[in-house]
């Protein structure tokens, strides 16, 4: 027993020691010995110079930094250790020396071969490899071999034996100050950072109003003030983005493409369709600094007015221009979060990229601007110019030439960001109805009503419109976990096992079509519905959301995109049909007419009637349901047709130079 309890207490030691390895091989980071700490929420965090939290500070007691515990791969090297090695270093050199010079004391001293100094050529270039101690030290400059007491007739050999250790620690020693250079320096992408930093002298103080003279701005309208200083802000915010995209380009991707050697296909995904968005932003700011330098008053290089800009920015968000930016915004953020997961994951297992971004976040400028933050800020800058614009435009007085062309760029603008938002929207569906069918198993395949077979290969044929788990209830009031995709022209039910798709196999075909699909709420419960399809014999699904939100979310989802499909087919025939005091849109389906909305003129605005359930629901401006807004004129065209049941009926069309087509 004794013996067994020994055992067991050697085991409890080992893991005691081991874990305390660990833990201070988890606290050596770069040179710094790091321990935990309790902080203020004042504190901020030496790398990245943000609010430390009391859970994750860590401090070197040797440079007295305080960091997150996330930036310590981050913090450049302790230059407190960096201070120790190399005395140490030196110290250990000098005892060397003093032991060569003893021996050579001797009288009868026999040349030794050259492994007394260096045991091994491998020894020696681990030596050379070594990256622990930057000194300048120079055998040549602080020991002469005729000052070597004991000359032998063994001169000759010794003074080569010292020549060669000599040579070797100069050798190191240069080998060691390159390295430095290197590691320090940041040499080739320190011209850039010159360089932008030069162009950037024009746009460095906080406001227009700081860079003009004081005398200068006494003579200016308060308006116009307001305004010189958001066109400043625009002309700013505009180099700053160059700037990121700059860093980029002539940093990061660089860096990755020559020093890293990573793959071409690697980093273009991780800095999608960089070099066309550099240009569009570049000639931009080109075109605001030409503005910026026609404004200036003759003879100053600080005072400046730039009177008209609208004109510019409707040129810029309009016609090519503005299809250019829509494409790569669009490619842009769409490939945003592909673009973080693939940077994450290099990082990781790239041991040569992590002490780069180490060296490249080192300086103040870059510090600020890591790869993350300047993807990040790419796909942000697109929404900032609508918020400028509108603020030049509150602030333009006595110009409505000006004003009107900067309501119609700012119009543009939106729509623009709209169209973006869309094309984002619909890659990233499609991106993931890919994903979708990938974890389909490649064997599953589904029943439908008619005797057909659905297979997972056709859904990539379809648009994906909308997804979410719901519950589907099935004989027995047993509830079943359903992932359900909501298709152009369908819905799927799908039934998740083992990271793997198959299609729900229930009592009732997983493929519904939307064609006909009537949905209906469940009297006295918040959260279920029918869905009612007009195959033969009808069937009836009853689903559950997770909350009333949820199944309004899907009802109107799903009434939407069942009265698109009928709109989109071209056997189909859209009449406004005036009928008392109502405008009715009826639909010819077969040999039957079939109302599917009405609309009701109110005071100057069209509301678009839709059938909601058993009532009849109103869309207002904010829109629950519809915001399709028609104008309402006094003017009309009146048209005349035949519907099937041979009834003339009147077609009056609201004639507008703003109408807007359903």
């Amino acid at each position: 027993m004794k013996e067994i309890n020994l055992k067991n207490k050697e085991k409890v030691r080992l893991k005691e020691r081991e874990k305390e390895a660990r833990e201070r091989e988890a606290r050596y980071s770069n040179g710094h010995l790091f321990t935990s700490l309790t902080v203020s929420s004042t504190t901020l965090c030496s790398s990245c110079n943000r609010s430390i939290t009391a859970k994750e500070a860590l401090s070197c007691p040797a440079c007295n930094v305080t960091i997150h515990n996330r930036c310590r791969d981050s913090l450049a090297s302790c230059a407190k250790m960096k201070q120790r090695q190399q005395k140490l270093t030196l110290s250990r050199n000098s005892s060397a020396l003093q032991n060569v010079t003893m021996r050579n004391k001797t009288p009868l001293m026999k040349e030794r071969p050259s492994s007394a100094i260096y045991p091994s050529d491998s020894l020696r270039q681990s030596l050379l490899g070594s990256r622990r101690v930057r000194s300048g030290l120079s055998l040549a400059k602080s020991v002469s071999t005729n000052n070597i007491a004991g000359m032998s007739e063994d001169s000759v050999g010794l003074r080569r034996i010292l020549s060669q250790s000599t040579e070797s620690l100069n050798f190191r020693s240069r080998t060691l100050s390159l390295e430095s250079l290197t590691d320090d320096g940041e040499w080739w992408w320190s011209p850039l950072l010159e360089e932008l930093q030069e162009e950037g002298s024009c746009v460095q103080a906080d406001s227009w109003s700081l860079v003009v003279e004081p005398n200068f701005l006494q003579t200016l309208h308060k308006d116009l003030i307001k305004k010189q200083d958001v066109i400043y802000e625009l002309i700013q915010t505009e180099f700053h983005h160059v700037r990121t995209l700059r860093i980029m380009e002539g940093v990061y991707r660089r860096g990755m493409l020559e020093e890293v050697m990573m793959e071409a296909a690697v980093v273009h995904t991780i800095f999608p369709c960089l070099d066309p968005l550099l240009e569009w932003h570049s000639n931009f700011l080109s075109e605001l600094l030409n503005r910026r330098r026609e404004g200036l008053v003759e003879g100053s290089a600080n005072n400046f007015t730039v009177r008209s800009i609208g004109d510019l920015l409707l040129r810029q968000f309009s016609g090519q221009c503005a299809d250019d930016m829509k494409k790569l915004y669009s490619e842009f953020c769409s490939r945003h979060p592909k673009a973080v997961k693939l940077y994450k994951e290099v990082l990781t297992r790239d041991r040569k990229l992590q002490p780069f971004i180490r060296r490249a976040c080192r300086g103040p400028l870059l510090r600020r601007h890591g790869v993350q933050e300047c993807i990040l800020l790419v796909t942000q800058r697109i929404t900032k110019y609508p918020v400028i614009i509108q603020r030049i435009l509150d602030n333009t007085k006595g110009s409505e030439e000006e004003a009107q062309a900067l309501r119609q760029a700012l119009l543009l603008l939106k729509e623009l960001i709209s169209s973006v938002d869309q094309e984002v929207l619909e890659l990233d569906r499609t991106r993931r109805l890919q994903e979708i069918q990938a974890r389909l198993d490649p064997r599953a395949q589904a029943d439908v009503r008619g005797g057909g077979v659905f297979r997972g290969g056709e859904l990539l044929r379809r648009r994906l419109l909308y997804e979410g788990a719901l519950l589907w209830k099935v004989q027995g009031s047993r509830m079943k976990d359903v992932q359900v995709l909501l298709m152009s022209d369908i819905l799927v039910f799908l039934q998740e096992k083992d990271q793997k798709f198959t299609f729900a196999s229930l009592d009732k075909s997983p493929v519904v079509s939307l064609n006909n699909l009537i949905v209906r709420d469940i009297a006295n419960q918040e959260r279920g519905m029918y869905l009612i399809s007009a195959s033969t014999p009808p069937e009836m699904y009853e689903l559950h959301a997770s909350s009333k939100d949820g199944r309004r979310t899907w009802m109107s989802r799903i009434q939407q995109t069942a009265l698109r499909s009928v709109l989109d087919s071209t056997s189909w025939y859209l009449f406004i049909v005036s009928h008392g005091t109502l405008w009715y849109l009826m639909v010819p389906y077969s040999t039957s007419w079939y109302l599917i909305c009405l609309m009701v003129p109110h005071g100057t605005l069209w509301y678009l009637m839709v059938p909601y359930s058993v009532s009849w629901y109103c869309t207002v401006p904010d829109g629950t349901l519809w915001y399709l807004m028609v104008p309402y004129s006094t003017s009309c065209v009146s048209w005349y047709c035949t519907v099937p049941d041979g009834t003339l009926w009147c077609i009056m069309v609201p004639y507008s130079t703003s109408w807007y087509p359903l």
